[in-house]
């Protein structure tokens, strides 16, 4: 559990995570309000990375759902084993048993197998529950997440209610694919987190790649910076920034050239069109 605003800056910096005042504030609240912590902004700002750090720091599991389009309940709480279901009704068979008394057995919390949603809340301390991209889920899934988010219980047909064993942190992360309800907004902490300012950037590459010299990663991330001023299908991300770092630094490169930026502005750029549009103005964009 975090004390203090502090505290999480501290410990989120041991593990590696630059964090700022105000994304610091957002965790804090999360934690100690027990409220759900939505996270939106671009692909590849850390959105996901904070909620790993915030795991590490906390010293607990982190429990990951991934949301993509069709995702239903079964694959957030659980699914019945069928197999040993089957096995079940097999030795009953041999037995004296009603197919009611049969039924009544297999339908019951022996025989399902717990999925992301439900392992968080029947952890026996709290977890890190981490609900990501859950701007790719359909509205549906959406409305069926507000009991969890709420109340950190769940209704179950089969089983009734399952109320939370400990409070889980739960994180969702949004790309801005699309617009999320009131409801869901209404009962979490809003954190937005952009691309980062010029230094801070600077300091997150000096900090996860230390084989970088001053100069380059001056460099680099002014480069990167004015990549952002222009009209992109995709903007590089940080951990573009971080892949391009540790590629020139595998590379023996020491500061940077038209060459060396044109062999690896791949490693930046995703798109054909983009590495186009910029490939006739690279000269202008290095810093001096």
């Amino acid at each position: 559990m975090f004390g203090s605003i502090q505290e999480v800056k501290d410990k989120l910096t041991a593990q590696n995570y630059l964090i700022n005042d105000n994304s610091a504030t957002a965790v804090y609240l999360a934690v100690r309000l027990q409220k759900p912590l939505l996270i939106e902004g671009p692909a590849g700002v850390g959105k996901t990375e904070l909620a790993k750090a915030a795991a590490r720091a906390l010293d607990t599991e982190l429990i990951r759902l991934q949301c993509y389009e069709g995702l239903d309940e079964s694959k957030a709480l659980f699914e019945w084993n069928y197999q040993k279901q089957l096995l079940r009704i097999q030795a009953n068979h041999l037995t004296d048993r009603t197919w009611e008394e049969t039924k009544a057995n297999i339908f019951s919390a022996e025989f399902y197998l717990a999925r992301p949603l439900l392992k968080a809340l029947q952890a026996e301390k709290p977890v890190v529950l981490l609900v990501d991209e859950i701007d790719k889920s359909d509205e549906e899934f959406e409305s069926f997440l507000l009991e969890a988010l709420s109340d950190y219980q769940i209704s179950i047909p089969e089983l009734g209610t399952v109320k939370a064993t400990s409070i889980p942190v739960v994180i969702l992360t949004s790309n801005n694919f699309r617009d999320f309800s009131d409801a869901l907004k209404r009962r979490c902490i809003h954190l937005y987190i952009d691309y980062p300012s010029f230094a801070r950037e600077l300091a997150i590459v000096r900090l996860k790649v230390p084989g970088v010299n001053k100069v380059l990663a001056e460099k680099l991330v002014a480069f990167v910076q004015s990549l952002r001023k222009m009209v992109l299908k995709k903007s590089p991300s940080i951990s573009e920034t971080l892949d391009w770092a540790r590629t020139l630094v595998l590379l023996g490169v020491e500061t940077l050239d038209e060459e060396i930026v044109m062999n690896t502005v791949n490693i930046l750029l995703k798109y054909q069109q983009d590495i186009n549009k910029v490939a006739d103005r690279i000269g202008g964009l290095l810093p001096e």
